[in-house]
């Protein structure tokens, strides 16, 4: 269904109707829930990114590397999810730059991988400067950007090279 064709229908609903939907809705979707309490309350706007940033930690669980499921999937829909609540750019920057820097970490501690899993660390690393260069939050993640490029500095397939020209690109 179409947004336009769920407009012309929802109008036909009466007040109460509507907010018995978005009720209902709340009660049987984890997502709508989390929405409307962040949006209601955008105080806890901290302790939320921190569950995204723990569910992307767990994927490229550094302390635990036999733990580590190490799928770029798993963390993206994190952020994904954490931006769908529309957060403020920092917070949102916070959770983006936890990606690059659990897989450059976990790399510069167990060794070489392979070029996919560079690939995916670089394209992260790229999206959260971008999007840090585009709300000029840049110098309040400096230190953190900096520990991703000196944990790839080891690192093969170009990735070393690849993390500090991007670096110097936008620092």
């Amino acid at each position: 269904m179409s947004k336009a064709s769920l407009k012309k229908e929802l109008i036909k609903l009466t007040k109460e109707q509507l907010v018995e939907q978005i009720l209902d809705l709340y009660d049987k979707n984890k997502a709508v829930k989390e929405f409307y309490e962040f949006y209601l309350n955008p105080r806890n706007e901290k302790e939320l990114a921190e569950k995204y940033k723990k569910l992307i930690r767990k994927e490229f669980n550094v302390e635990s590397p036999e733990q580590a499921g190490l799928k770029y999937s798993v963390a993206k829909r994190a952020i994904a999810d954490f931006k769908d609540l529309q957060p403020s750019p920092e917070a949102l920057a916070d959770v983006m730059l936890t990606l690059p820097e659990c897989a450059c970490e976990f790399t510069s501690r167990y060794g070489d991988m392979d070029e996919a899993f560079y690939t995916g660390a670089y394209n992260n690393f790229f999206e959260a400067l971008k999007f840090m260069a585009k709300h000029n939050i840049l110098q309040d993640f400096r230190i953190r950007v900096e520990d991703c490029v000196k944990w790839a500095s080891s690192c093969g397939y170009g990735f070393a090279d690849g993390i500090a020209d991007l670096f110097y690109e936008y620092y």
